[in-house]
C-alpha cells in the first residue's frame, strides 16, 4: 500500500520521482510536470499562486484516496497538502467546534474525537484521506455525512486571489457533492466541525451498523463501540487501508449510488422484477437512492470479476475497483469501469456515475 502522505524525493527532476502513483491509494497515475509540498495553509496559498503566475494548472493531493490519475500524469504543478493539526475555536456546555487543517489525516482526527467524547463523526471511522477533502465530496458513510457537522470551510479563492470562509449554507452540500466538487475556483485550507459533548454516538441510522452493534435503528451506543464496529465492517469490505491486502488498493467505492426520480425507479423495478426488490432508500423530493453494489452484482459483475492487467472488482465488495497486481495502468482500470457501467445500463437502464475525482482520464 502506498504511503499516502509520502514526501517527494529530492530529485524531483526525474519522472520516477514525480510519479503520482506514489501519492494515491490506487498506486496508479503518471508523472507530474512539477511536484511541490505545502506544510501550512500559507504555503498552500503560496504554491497555488506561484503556479498561477506561471500560468500552470494546479492539482492538490493530500491522502490521494479519492483520486484516479491518468497514465499521462499531470501537465502542471501538483501540490502535496501536508498541513497538520486542529484546535478548538469555540465551545459551550454542549458542543465543541474544531478548526482542522486541510492535510490532517481524517481517521486520526476521528480517533481523537472519539477519545475526547466528541460525538458526530464516529460513523465516518476508517475512511482514508484528509480532513480538507471531506467537504468537497460531502463524505458520508453508515448514516452520517460531514455536512451535518461542518459549520464553515476556509478557502483560497483562485478567482479573487483572497482567503475567505464559506458558511455551511453556502457550501451547496448534497449527496456526495458540494460547490467545491467540480470547481477549480476553491482551494480548501481548513474546515470547522461542530461536535457534541457526549460519550454516546448520534442515533444509529444505518440498518447494517445497527445489526452489527446488536441495537435498533435510532439507538445510541458508546462512541468507541460505534468506531470499532464501523472499522470492522469497512475492513471486511476492503475499505480500510491495509498494506497486506491488495483489495484495499482502490479508491473505495468507485460508483455512487444512483438517485432516481420516481418514473426511473419504477422502470428499474420492472426490469429487475425477476430479481426481487432493489435495495433502495427514499429521498427528499420523491427521489429514490438505489444500491449501486446490488446493480453491479445483479448485472453479472461478481466480487473478484477480472479486468485487464490485473485490475479487478474487489473480492470483498463490488463497489471497489482494485489495482490488485500493483502493476496495472489507469487505462486498464478505466476499461473495467466502463465495462461495468455499460453492463449495468444494458441490464437495468441505469447509468452509474464515478465517485472519485478523475484527472486526465474519463469513464
Amino acid at each position: 500500500m502506498p504511503d499516502a502522505y509520502a514526501q517527494p524525493t529530492a530529485d524531483t527532476d526525474s519522472a520516477d520521482a514525480r510519479s503520482l502513483a506514489r501519492y494515491t491509494t490506487l498506486r496508479l497515475g503518471g508523472a507530474a510536470d512539477r511536484l511541490v509540498t505545502a506544510a501550512s495553509a500559507e504555503e498552500i496559498v503560496q504554491r497555488v499562486r506561484e503556479a498561477h503566475r506561471r500560468d500552470e494548472p494546479v492539482l492538490l493531493i493530500a491522502g490521494g484516496s479519492n483520486l484516479v490519475i491518468g497514465d499521462v500524469g499531470f501537465d502542471g504543478t501538483v501540490v502535496l497538502v501536508r498541513s497538520r493539526g486542529f484546535r478548538v475555536v469555540a465551545e459551550d456546555a454542549d458542543t465543541v467546534t474544531l478548526r482542522v487543517s486541510a492535510g490532517e489525516p481524517w481517521d486520526d482526527l476521528v480517533a481523537t474525537t472519539v477519545a475526547n467524547g466528541w460525538s458526530g463523526v464516529e460513523c465516518l471511522s476508517g475512511i482514508p484521506g484528509s480532513a480538507g477533502a471531506t467537504p468537497i465530496q460531502n463524505v458520508g458513510a453508515y448514516g452520517q455525512e460531514v455536512a451535518e457537522t461542518i459549520t464553515s470551510v476556509e478557502v483560497y479563492d483562485c478567482h479573487e486571489g483572497s482567503v475567505s470562509r464559506i458558511d455551511t449554507a453556502d457550501c451547496g452540500f448534497a449527496y456526495r457533492s458540494s460547490v467545491f466538487r467540480y470547481s477549480d475556483r476553491w482551494v480548501v485550507l481548513s474546515v470547522d466541525f461542530r461536535l457534541h459533548r457526549s460519550p454516546l454516538s448520534t442515533p444509529v441510522r444505518y440498518a447494517e451498523l445497527a445489526r452489527a452493534l446488536g441495537v435498533e435503528v435510532g439507538d445510541r451506543v458508546p462512541l468507541a463501540d460505534a468506531r470499532d464496529t464501523v472499522r470492522r465492517l469497512r475492513a471486511g469490505k476492503g475499505m480500510v487501508l491495509d498494506p497486506t491486502d491488495p483489495d484495499t488498493r482502490s479508491v473505495g467505492s468507485f460508483f455512487t449510488n444512483p438517485v432516481l426520480d420516481r418514473p426511473a425507479y419504477e422502470l428499474l423495478r420492472e426490469r429487475a422484477a425477476d430479481l426481487g426488490e432493489p435495495p433502495s432508500w427514499p429521498g427528499a423530493g420523491d427521489v429514490v437512492k438505489v444500491s449501486a453494489a446490488w446493480l453491479i452484482d445483479k448485472a453479472g459483475f461478481a466480487k473478484g470479476h477480472p479486468g485487464p492487467e490485473g485490475v479487478a472488482i474487489s473480492g470483498k465488495h463490488t463497489l471497489a475497483l482494485t489495482n490488485r497486481s500493483g502493476t496495472a495502468s489507469t487505462a486498464a482500470l478505466i476499461t473495467l469501469a466502463r465495462e461495468i457501467r455499460d453492463g449495468v445500463h444494458d441490464r437495468f437502464g441505469v447509468t452509474l456515475r464515478p465517485e472519485p475525482v478523475l484527472v486526465n482520464c474519463v469513464v
